[in-house]
């Protein structure tokens, strides 16, 4: 079941959701960033997990969307690939002073051991209302998240930064559902 499951990770704002929409696009299940969810959530109501606000609270609440993402894409047949997920939330609530990774995921790999990494491009990197960080900071979040999947023994592998329907390409190429 875990081999259906491809994470895609890496620096915020590298172009992950839109590589998802492209695959969405193609016929492929694909699962929206948690993090992307919860701001609009917050921000329609009280705001109190936002993560310039509390983000211990905002990397609780991604913890809990992705394991529920997790458990609905059971229900889906074929590859389904994730923008972000529940290794991300982990690394964030660590971060942000919560429990150590390896305690928030427990013992089970959820994805395939491949994780497809988008590094960070700079050029393509924009903030708006929902993402109010600079690049060092996304840069900073990626490197944390790199540095995790190798300490929980996945295999990284980077998305190269060229054009969408070469990366869409790419990543049908290397999970083998091209």
């Amino acid at each position: 079941m875990k081999d259906r499951f491809i994470l895609l990770t890496g620096c915020s704002g590298g172009g992950k959701s839109t590589l998802l929409e492209a695959l969405a696009a193609r016929g492929f299940a694909t699962v929206p960033e948690p993090g992307r969810r919860i701001v609009a959530e917050e921000m329609a109501g009280d705001g109190r997990a936002l993560p310039w606000v509390d983000m211990t609270a905002f990397a609780g609440r991604a913890v809990a969307m992705a394991r529920q993402d997790l458990d609905a894409a059971r229900h889906l047949e074929g590859p389904v690939f994730f923008d972000r997920g529940l290794i991300d939330a982990a690394v964030a609530l660590e971060h942000a002073g919560g429990p150590p990774l390896r305690e928030t995921l427990g013992a089970a790999q959820v994805y395939a051991q491949e994780v497809l990494v988008v590094p960070p491009w700079p050029e393509i990197f924009a903030g708006d209302g929902e993402r109010k960080h600079g690049f060092d900071a996304a840069e900073q979040e990626h490197w944390r998240i790199v540095e995790a999947l190798g300490a929980l023994g996945q295999t990284v592998r980077e998305v190269p930064r060229v054009s969408v329907a070469e990366r869409v390409a790419f990543v049908l190429a290397t999970c083998g559902a091209g």
